[in-house]
């Protein structure tokens, strides 16, 4: 199976569609996808997304909000929640996928320190097990203003960055 990415947030409206957006700029041959844990689906991207994509110097991308499905977890090498809670949502509803999931903040700090291909160093994290604490989160911009998303799009850039760091070097 090739490597592909899977980014969570609540909505699918704002961080994991600023995550995907980053992580597809920096690697556009890797396949990077987002969902949402609760989400009416094919909502457009508030004008704050957008706004916040722009001023870290990404395009918005064609984008509508859409609850992440069985079959989406089951193809990606690795899920990456942008909060504690979307983690502890796969462990208990699609808890084969537990595996592969993990805090954005906890695999750009955890995934470059381990050995070996993608699917490799990803298990050998045991992310399933790990316990799940309040400094993963990145704190959700949703009924925020234009500068609280602008900040929220720079944390999640710079986490991605470093991620994308990792996963480059296994390409």
């Amino acid at each position: 199976m090739a490597s592909s990415v899977l980014f969570l947030c609540t909505g699918n409206a704002a961080r994991s569609v600023i995550a995907g957006a980053a992580l597809a700029a920096k690697l556009p041959h890797l396949p990077v996808s987002t969902g949402g844990t609760l989400v009416i689906d094919g909502q457009p991207m508030s004008w704050r997304t957008r706004a916040a994509l722009r001023a870290v110097g990404l395009d918005p991308p064609p984008h509508r909000s859409r609850q992440c499905t069985a079959a989406d977890l089951e193809h990606a090498t690795l899920v990456v929640g942008l909060a504690p809670e979307h983690v502890a949502w796969v462990r208990r509803e699609h808890p084969a996928a537990a595996d592969r999931t993990g805090t954005l903040k906890r695999l750009a700090r955890d995934l470059p320190a381990v050995p070996g291909a993608l699917a490799e160093r990803v298990a050998a994290l045991r992310l399933a097990g790990i316990g799940l604490e309040g400094w993963e989160e990145v704190v959700d911009p949703g009924g925020g203003d234009a500068e609280e998303f602008e900040a929220c799009a720079h944390e999640v850039v710079a986490l991605v960055d470093r991620l994308a760091e990792t996963l480059a070097a296994l390409a």
